[in-house]
């Protein structure tokens, strides 16, 4: 084995023990919710370090299938569940440190299955307050009530439990979004029904913001749109599928109550002043931190992240409407996150951009419309194209926000071989 400018050249161990590492790397990727065009790329890059010059690399949603080169033996790994954003933290250091040559192979492996059986950095009661955290940041931002942010939090106690016990009961996993949903609906309609609150459909979303498909909605699209049609449409279903589980639960409960129509609109309430959003973001930021165990030291670039994004989005909001504010909100997302780790490279870009979904929220938006859709049929139109033209925003901003900064990451990298070549006389230069 060679090295050429810290990168690995040769061979560094056997094409069977490649092939196990490059799957086994390649289905931790994706089970971070890396879109599958990023995850194949990666790993072509890693297999090239690794001294295999055209891997060829077939990644879905469900599992990933090489060979090192075309007409060669392959292997197949299957996706076992999603990796927590600690997790996903370490699969981005195992491949950086693949490619800059600190780790052999075989250790590499070791690292990726020992992930799996890693326990959260905190205990399941600061876990669950995390989830608090969270929900009552998302409260203060889409429904900044003094009392339709109390019932959200509260809502949230109700997830938890659900959560907590779907881990037992798998006939509760499987119903765990009919059923969460029924129950906090159930919650806040009660309240409603009572003259508590106003607005009850946006005070029931943040306690459901979690489980919402949001970030995964987006993913199916950009698949779509960068031409990963197996994986975008499945993902894309699979999403729908979960979207319309929720509005089950919202919908069934609704008929419970029989609440006026008028009383189920899309009614934001707007009580506590401008220091809620902040606020909200610091609680949204701090829950992350206690849910998901992210390494204490990218809480404030998540955070710096999630700022520009709500600010991004808040401003097109305010100049075009929902559609740009979403654009733009997943674009400052997208390239803020790419900047952050351009400037830092070994902090996860990864880590730092999902947080950011659950603030934009296009899984909650998604229920809000389906609900309304099924309780005013009339409006069915604008409801399902308002609903399309939001993910798609999101999508698109996804998209321009990668491009744009990988440009400049390039950019900045040759900038910076560029400071680093050597100095040489005149006379030594070539002509």
């Amino acid at each position: 084995m060679t090295e050429t400018g810290g990168r690995v050249v040769g061979a560094t161990g056997s094409d069977q023990e490649d092939r196990r590492l490059l799957v086994h790397l390649g289905t931790a990727m994706v089970a971070t919710g890396q879109p599958i065009n990023e995850v194949e790329d990666e790993l072509v890059e890693v297999g090239r370090a690794l001294g295999h010059p055209d891997p060829q690399i077939a990644a879905g949603p469900t599992g990933v299938m090489l060979s090192l080169a075309s007409g060669e033996p392959s292997t197949y790994a299957a996706v076992t569940g999603a990796l927590r954003l600690d997790q996903a933290a370490q699969v981005r250091v195992i491949r950086h440190d693949l490619l800059v040559g600190h780790v052999d192979p075989a250790a590499a492996v070791e690292r990726l299955l020992a992930l799996r059986r890693e326990p959260p950095r905190y205990p399941v009661w600061l876990a669950n307050l995390g989830w608090l955290a969270v929900a009552t940041g998302i409260a203060l931002i889409l429904q900044p009530g003094w009392r339709n942010v109390v019932l959200s939090a509260l809502g949230a106690l109700v997830v938890v439990a659900l959560v907590r016990l779907a881990q037992r009961f798998t006939l509760l996993a499987t119903l765990l979004p009919v059923v969460a949903a029924f129950l906090v609906a159930c919650l806040v309609f009660t309240a409603a029904d009572l003259g508590l609150v106003e607005g009850p459909l946006r005070t029931l979303l943040p306690p459901l913001a979690v489980l919402l498909p949001g970030a995964l909605l987006v993913t199916a699209m950009s698949e779509l749109a960068t031409g990963d049609m197996v994986a975008g449409s499945s993902r894309l279903i699979f999403g729908l599928v979960q979207v319309l589980l929720f509005t089950l639960g919202v919908v069934a409960a609704s008929r419970l109550f029989r609440l006026p129509a008028e009383s189920l609109r899309n009614v934001r309430v707007d009580d506590l002043g401008w220091w809620a959003a902040p606020l909200g973001l610091l609680l949204i930021c701090a829950g992350i931190g206690l849910l998901e165990s992210p390494p204490v030291r990218l809480l404030p670039w998540i955070l710096l992240v999630l700022v520009l994004a709500f600010a991004a989005q808040g401003l097109g909001q305010q100049w075009s409407g929902p559609v740009v504010g979403s654009f733009l909100g997943a674009v400052a997302a997208s390239l803020g996150s790419y900047l952050v780790e351009a400037l830092v490279p070994d902090l996860p870009r990864l880590v730092v951009f999902l947080p950011s979904f659950w603030l934009l929220v296009p899984g909650s938006l998604g229920v809000l419309s389906a609900t309304e859709l099924a309780l005013d049929p009339g409006g069915s139109t604008a409801t399902v194209l308002g609903v399309l033209a939001l993910v798609s925003a999101l999508a698109l901003g996804l998209l321009v926000g990668t491009a744009v900064a990988q440009s400049l990451r390039a950019a900045l990298r040759r900038a910076r071989r560029i400071r680093r070549r050597p100095h040489l006389p005149l006379d030594h230069r070539e002509p």
